[in-house]
Order: C-alpha cells, then sequence, then structure tokens
C-alpha cells in the first residue's frame, strides 16, 4: 500500500473555546478526487490553512506526501516538495 498523498490523524483547532475543528481523519490517496465541502462554519477553510501552514493546530497531525506538514515545515521552510501542493490549495481556496 502506497503512502497517502493527504492524511490527518484527529486533527483538532480551537479558537480560544470556540471549535474550528475536532478530530478530523482523512486520507486521500494518488489519483483520488476529493471533494471538500459543506455549510459555512464547518471547518473547510481552517482544514486547508492547518495543511498549508497557515495556522497551527491545537492538536493531531496531518501529513502530505509523508511529511508532517507542522513539524518539517518548521524545520525547512522551503522545502520544496511542499510548494506546488500549496500553491494549488491557495489557488482553489482564494479563487472559489
Amino acid at each position: 500500500m502506497s503512502t497517502p498523498v493527504i492524511a490527518t490523524t484527529d486533527l483538532t483547532k480551537f479558537y480560544g473555546k470556540a471549535r474550528g475543528i475536532e478530530r478530523v481523519n482523512l486520507e486521500i490517496n494518488e489519483g483520488e478526487i476529493f471533494g471538500f465541502i459543506g455549510p459555512n462554519g464547518a471547518g473547510k477553510s481552517t482544514t486547508i490553512r492547518i495543511l498549508m501552514n497557515m495556522i497551527f493546530p491545537t492538536g493531531g497531525n496531518a501529513r502530505i506526501m509523508g511529511m508532517d506538514v507542522i513539524r518539517e515545515n518548521k524545520e525547512d521552510q522551503e522545502d520544496s516538495r511542499l510548494h506546488p501542493f500549496r500553491c494549488q490549495c491557495i489557488c482553489l481556496h482564494e479563487c472559489a
């Protein structure tokens, strides 16, 4: 079995006492098409912002192509392996 392109485990973000997302678990494999839809306030933007390292989670973890996006981004802000993913996410998020 190959490593998922995107995987989150118990990804959680609180803004003070307000919930952003709580225990989000997802796994997206290469070649899959994944629709990220939901009502306002469901946590779509929060999840994408964590994956792009625009904000940090309260708990859990997230991996892109096997790399821990929080830990490895802190260690190397210029890791070129994540740039194409981040650019696509920014375009999809900002253009929607």
